[in-house]
């Protein structure tokens, strides 16, 4: 039984302005160690935002954000009018950090090994990250307009504490929005709004799978993906991806009793493969046969740039076995951490157990109205346009300055990333940490493979990087490959 008595020790959290470290991150130092350690034990309440930010003397914004996080990540859990709770399950150790360095595997993408590097908050901000928008073209002119017309009507309802599902009229806009550009039928009632798209995952696992499951998980695949479904309790099995997608007869070789599979079939990570309709189809026959589940993470599937659009699982689905993870953060803003599910309807009263939307209310009214009035819309047009021209300069760049030491296969038809094989006899990883000390950010393919590495390459990002850096980074990159053989 859950213990609902606040711990004791919530109260020898100390906050140190002065400190470069933001309070936010302080706060979410505290509970990861204080959890992870044993000293809040699982189960057990925590206070609430509101009253943290009493306590403490900060804003309730500082205490939602960072309990959101603190929530993405695994650490804590809400319940509808209960309170906010530690797992009782708690993520692996790549999530936490200590004496500014990080234990395992956490980044943008999630596949960055930083544990033999210092942490530094704004690699995100150096050319060739992946997984970043072109956050430098975001829409701020609308923005701001919307903006303040939500605070100039003061609506009484955002200051509430909010549906835990999010708020219905973003729900509405969702559910509109991915009627037009993505042919999803769905109702608001299905949309569960969420802190990020891992988050979703995370939920969706929590609630579809029991420890000890068997998960089809694509090989290679997102590392962070694979840790929170280990962190669950949940054993991923390795399907090998070829250029038609995950492939459905090796699944069914290797975990024939398997029920819950985590797919990327638009975009998948890394490699950039779209699953063929035929994999689909298949995929979906066996979900319907074995009465199992499919989560769908489609973060990036909306960044098409060529080939023939193929319709997302969860709409071609006529089973309702298909739980769909989609984010706002890859498509305008990763600062935005705001995602959301589309669950069938026989499922939507165990999400709601565990639904507790943690986004501030103004922001969520806010995305509601760019998402209703088409400025979602327009703005995907005009990055889709932008994304295309940096991901030619990239390619561009590697064949001109960089084909000695980096072989690229053909351009991915979506996402924000290309993949390249490294030629010389060195290792991703080595490579990845040395690329940081001259202010380029990549990341390896290596640690993406659960098994033994098959390739031994970089991912480069293409998205966020202003057309002028990309070949000036790209010689960089080149250089230190050519020094590093």
């Amino acid at each position: 039984m859950t213990d609902v008595s606040v711990h004791p020790l919530w109260g020898s959290l100390a906050l140190d302005r002065a400190s470069e470290i933001s309070l936010q991150d302080q706060i979410i130092h505290y509970f990861r160690e204080a959890i992870s350690s044993g000293r809040i034990a699982p189960g057990r309440r925590v206070p609430s935002s509101r009253q943290l930010a009493s306590e403490h003397g900060i804003s309730r914004m500082t205490a939602l954000e960072a309990y959101d996080r603190l929530t993405a990540e695994g650490y804590l859990f809400s319940k509808d009018r209960s309170g906010v709770f530690a797992c009782t399950t708690m993520p692996d150790t790549f999530f936490l950090r200590s004496a500014g360095h990080v234990s395992g595997l956490v980044g943008i993408e999630g596949d960055l090994p930083l544990n033999a590097m210092p942490f530094d908050p704004d690699w995100h901000r150096l050319p060739l990250t992946p997984g970043v928008p072109a956050i430098d073209q975001f829409p701020w002119k609308d923005w701001t307009r919307l903006t303040t017309d939500v605070l100039r009507e003061q609506p009484l309802d955002a200051l509430h504490y909010g549906d835990p599902r999010g708020e219905p009229l973003l729900r509405k806009a969702i559910t509109d929005y991915l009627g037009a550009a993505r042919g999803i039928s769905c109702t608001p009632n299905q949309i569960i709004v969420v802190g990020s798209s891992r988050h979703g995952v995370d939920m969706a696992a929590r609630l579809l799978g029991l420890p000890g499951d068997e998960v089809w998980f694509e090989e290679p695949g997102h590392v962070v993906c694979r840790k929170l479904l280990e962190a669950t309790g949940l054993r991923p099995v390795p399907v090998a991806v070829d250029q038609n997608g995950f492939d459905i007869s090796q699944a069914r070789k290797h975990a024939p009793d398997a029920r819950l599979a985590l797919v990327s079939p638009s975009h998948q990570y890394p490699l950039g493969v779209t699953m063929s309709l035929e994999r689909r189809i298949e995929l979906l026959g066996w979900v319907q046969g074995a009465q199992g589940w499919i989560i769908e993470d489609d973060h990036d599937g909306e960044y098409r740039y060529s080939g023939t659009p193929i319709p997302p699982l969860y709409a071609l689905d006529r089973a309702e076995r298909v739980i769909y993870v989609g984010s706002f953060s890859n498509l305008l803003a990763p600062g935005l951490r705001m995602g959301y599910l589309v669950v069938p309807k026989e499922l939507v009263p165990a999400f709601l157990v565990m639904s507790a939307s943690l986004i501030p209310i103004m922001m969520q009214l806010v995305l509601a109205r760019f998402v209703s009035d088409g400025g979602l819309t327009s703005h995907l047009r005009r990055m889709r346009a932008v994304h295309h021209q940096r991901r030619t300069l990239l390619i561009e760049a590697m064949e001109r300055h960089a084909a000695d030491v980096m072989r690229v296969g053909e351009a991915p038809e979506a996402g924000m990333r290309i993949v390249a094989d490294l030629i010389p006899s060195c290792h991703d990883v080595d490579i990845v940490r040395r690329a940081v000390e001259v202010g380029v950010h990549v990341h390896p393919l290596s640690p993406c493979y659960a098994g033994e590495p098959q390739r031994n390459g970089l991912i480069l990002g293409f998205a966020s990087t202003n057309e002028e850096h990309i070949e000036p980074s790209v010689r960089k990159l080149a250089e230190l490959i050519r020094a590093t053989r």
